[in-house]
């Protein structure tokens, strides 16, 4: 599939010093990974500048080199260098090109927010296919290309990656996916040169502040992909004041928008909720008319995930029954208040595994939970290593709306997992009698299950889906659902 250098960097500002006509058969970021006749981009990143490889680059095969700056080296005679403004932005587009633009052939539904991306990706692509489309999904669980499964690395992948798996789901004629779109990914450009037909905004809680620094950072990070760069349908959720002011802008800018939310002014609004232990029963009013179904997923977050996909289906252009129908039948989502099944289920006692590791997400998570139960709620949860350390302490708290609650280690990473410990217990002085410390998550797990009586529930929380735990430069196996079954069962022997 080769390009020449003219034809990678059509529309892109940028200087050619060399040969134009120069064939291209990659693109690489990094110097390790070229092939024969790739094209290196030499991204300024936040550790490394990627101009310092260039030579490893060139000795591994590349032929094109897309930098900020010319560099001098002395095996670079036959080398064709290609000055830009941005490496990233540049290699956005050109990946683009590179693959012809295959996000044009398919519907794209790009779904941001910090809570809640997971789930209403994986309901749009049921609605999707009981409309009758091939679909697929690109997120933190991982990618589907119809029904085959493969793990990402990233929730939203690296621009060539990412417009490589366009391309294959163009190829195997994929017609509608749906994708989550991170605020790193905005703003380390790697979905520039995109098209989307419809962006979702689900709400913004504090999060990824260890790389955006300010709250204002990071929302403006996500309002890209409601801006002028971003041309689609809108749906936007506006029970906090982000999604209000996103409604304002994209009002302004005249694009199409539905609004979620169980805010009275929403288009899309609950009549009556009903939370069963296995299901919901919800009336649901959009624009007018009233819908009345029952969904196999549990919790008030997930009304506004179903309400958010609901108003995808609409701006793809479904009809709402075809939409009811879907949403009444929807999937189980990997490690999104996914109950524990096993043989110490007689004990009376509900176990739940949930993705949530912010403190919205997991104040969301507990209430939920303590709507389904009749006793008292145990969460087990920590805090991951190198991310945000002032979050711990709010995390601390909002542990707290639960009876009671075992901290315990998360993916400590490079930190002492005592350490991470100590960040967050600071802010749970207010429950001082309601927790205790357990830093093997194992051992903590089976202590939150020990503590439990019949009627009541465990939430373990921030891993969700994740079956392995880092532990400094490791790859533990670990996967909660499993860990919680074997305690599960241990305990009702």
């Amino acid at each position: 599939m080769g390009k020449t250098c003219k034809e990678l960097f059509a529309g892109i500002d940028c200087t050619i010093i060399g040969n134009e006509n120069e064939m291209v058969e990659g693109i690489a970021y990094r110097s390790d990974r070229v092939e024969s006749h790739d094209a290196f981009f030499c991204i300024v990143g936040l550790v490394t500048d990627g101009h310092s490889f260039a030579q490893d680059a060139i000795d591994h095969g590349a032929k094109v080199l897309v930098v900020e700056r010319k560099v001098y080296l002395a095996d670079a005679t036959d080398i064709t260098e290609v000055v830009v403004k941005d490496t990233r932005k540049a290699m956005a587009q050109a990946s683009a090109n590179f693959y012809d633009h295959p996000s044009k052939d398919i519907e794209l539904v790009g779904i941001t927010g910090t809570n809640g991306k997971t789930t209403t990706t994986y309901l749009v692509e049921h609605i999707a296919h009981v409309a009758g489309r091939r679909t697929g999904v690109i997120g933190t669980v991982g990618v589907h290309i119809g029904k085959k499964l493969e793990k990402s690395e990233h929730t939203t992948p690296e621009s060539p990656d990412l417009q490589r798996l366009f391309a294959r789901m163009r190829d195997e004629r994929v017609n509608v996916v749906a994708m989550e779109v991170s605020s790193h990914a905005l703003d380390l450009e790697r979905t520039w040169g995109t098209k989307f037909a419809v962006t979702a905004f689900s709400n913004l809680t504090q999060d990824h502040l260890d790389y955006h620094k300010t709250f204002e950072a990071y929302f403006e990070a996500k309002a890209r992909l409601f801006s002028r760069d971003y041309p689609a349908k809108r749906v936007i959720c506006i029970d906090d004041k982000y999604g209000k002011e996103l409604l304002r802008r994209c009002s302004v800018a005249e694009d199409s928008v539905i609004t979620t939310g169980f805010d009275p002014s929403a288009q899309i609004k609950p009549v009556s909720v009903t939370y069963e232990t296995t299901h919901t029963s919800i009336v649901l009013d959009v624009r007018g008319t009233k819908y009345s179904f029952d969904y196999p997923l549990v919790g008030k977050f997930n009304v506004e995930n179903i309400m958010c996909a609901f108003g995808i289906g609409m701006q793809l252009g479904y009809p709402a029954s075809t939409i009811v129908e879907a949403l009444s039948e929807a999937p189980q989502i990997p490690g999104r208040l996914q109950r524990v099944n096993g043989a110490g289920e007689n004990l009376g006692i509900s176990v739940y595994v949930d993705y949530a590791h912010t403190p919205d997400a997991l104040e969301k998570a507990i209430a939920s939970i303590k709507a389904l139960t009749k006793g008292k709620t145990i969460v087990v949860f920590g805090c991951g290593g190198d991310r945000d350390s002032s979050k711990r302490p709010i995390m601390g708290r909002a542990a707290l709306s639960a009876d009671f609650a075992v901290v315990t280690s998360d993916n400590p990473r490079h930190e002492d997992p005592m350490a991470i410990i100590d960040d967050i217990v600071p802010g749970m002085t207010a429950g001082a009698d309601r927790y205790e410390v357990e830093p093997d998550r194992r051992r903590a797990i089976a202590r939150a299950i020990a503590l439990a009586d019949e009627g009541d529930s465990v939430l373990v929380a921030g891993k969700g889906h994740e079956d392995y735990q880092l532990v400094g430069d490791s790859v533990l196996s670990f996967d909660d659902l499993v860990v919680a079954a074997e305690e599960l069962d241990r305990a009702s022997k």
